[in-house]
């Protein structure tokens, strides 16, 4: 019996980018205050490729309902403007001159709920991948074990430890959801 112990951070570490995942997905949610994230999902035509908004303009956020978007190439105004009312985040901008102003329109009470299961759908979608990265470390455990890699008793507590690892990560993409919900229904 080698007694190698199996490599569990990297089970960890995967688990840990499924919950920063979620909290970049929750940047790009409406919560009736203006972020410069809310445009992060935006892609614009620009030069014959598809890049994002960021690398056509500047993005900044100059007071809690305005998102201005200064567009460095005179040539791109149209598109940026194309881009932000085509990307399906309800934000209807302004041009003034090479700058867009982005009004944030105050959220109505259906808008909140349906962002509020949307968030639940992101939530749930990473809650998904935390677990498929436990159900690779358990099958990795069971064939270490199989193969005379690990005792039963190694495999036992590396269990634990994955279970551990999946258990604060549920728990972290639990408050982020709480987090965004209650940022979402507050008026």
């Amino acid at each position: 019996m080698s007694n190698t112990k199996p490599d569990l951070a990297r089970y960890r570490d995967r688990m840990d980018k499924a919950v920063g995942a979620l909290k970049e997905e929750f940047g790009g949610l409406r919560t009736g205050r203006a972020s410069a994230s809310l445009l992060d999902p935006v892609m614009v035509e620009a030069y014959g490729s598809t890049v994002q908004l960021n690398s056509v303009a500047a993005i900044n956020v100059p007071e809690p309902r305005m998102i201005t978007v200064s567009v460095w190439d005179k040539a791109m105004v149209g598109p940026v403007d194309k881009a932000i009312r085509s990307a399906g985040i309800g934000l209807n901008p302004v041009v003034d001159g090479q700058t867009l102003r982005v009004p944030i329109p105050a959220l109505t009470e259906e808008r909140r709920k349906d962002l509020v299961k949307l968030a639940g759908k992101y939530a749930e979608q990473q809650r998904i991948a935390v677990r498929n990265v436990r159900r690779e470390a358990m099958e990795e455990l069971k064939k270490a074990e199989k193969d005379g890699d690990i005792s039963k008793d190694d495999h036992k507590r590396f269990e634990t430890e994955v279970q551990g690892f999946t258990d604060g990560a549920i728990k972290r993409i639990d408050e982020a959801l709480k987090t965004k919900e209650q940022e979402i229904m507050q008026v």
